[in-house]
């Protein structure tokens, strides 16, 4: 199994193989409006703009189980972000990232790296608090928190997993070297 043999669906609710994301570097995010990390819209579009016509792609996955911190429809978050943030990237179909209910998608990624990476004291103790917040964070490997980032490279391969505390542009050297862009 890859991550190619997966569909999901895009806002209007229509499938989306990722098996024509091939060949591309690959941010997975799931994301709310309200959240206190929703700034990071600014961060990813940020990135797609300076490497997308080098081969990254951003799917960005909408999800209300944390704090219920995305509580509109899929029509009004993309309106949020689009006029907000100016997001250009792809935005899917609202989503449940943990539970009984959980993506497949996300149930595969989560099973790839089960550990956040988190740089420094600071946003080790941030994370810990977020946990303790966390209704849905039971099984080892669940997604803590909005913003949770995952980077796939260009064969397909899970190889990082971002904390909601590492920033967007905290991955634009790994990014740059997945893209072979110097």
């Amino acid at each position: 199994m890859s991550i190619y043999d997966f569909k999901v669906q895009n806002r209007k609710g229509e499938d989306f193989a990722l098996a024509e994301l091939k060949d591309k570097v690959l941010i997975i995010v799931n994301t709310a409006t309200g959240c206190g990390f929703t700034p990071q819209y600014e961060g990813l579009e940020e990135l797609y703009k300076k490497y997308h016509d080098k081969g990254l792609e951003i799917l960005d996955f909408p999800c209300n189980q944390f704090g219920h911190e995305a509580p509109g429809n899929d029509d009004e978050i993309h309106q949020f972000c689009t006029l907000k943030y100016n997001t250009t990237f792809d935005q899917f179909k609202k989503i449940d990232v943990n539970g009984e209910h959980a993506s497949p998608l996300y149930q595969y990624l989560k099973g790839q790296i089960q550990n956040d990476e988190i740089n420094g004291t600071k946003n080790k103790l941030a994370m810990k608090g977020v946990e303790v917040l966390s209704t849905t964070c039971k099984k080892p490997g669940d997604i803590k928190w909005n913003f949770t980032k995952f980077l796939v490279d260009k064969e397909g391969k899970v190889i990082g997993r971002y904390s909601p505390t590492i920033k967007p542009e905290e991955m634009e050297p790994k990014i740059k070297e997945l893209l072979s862009v110097n």
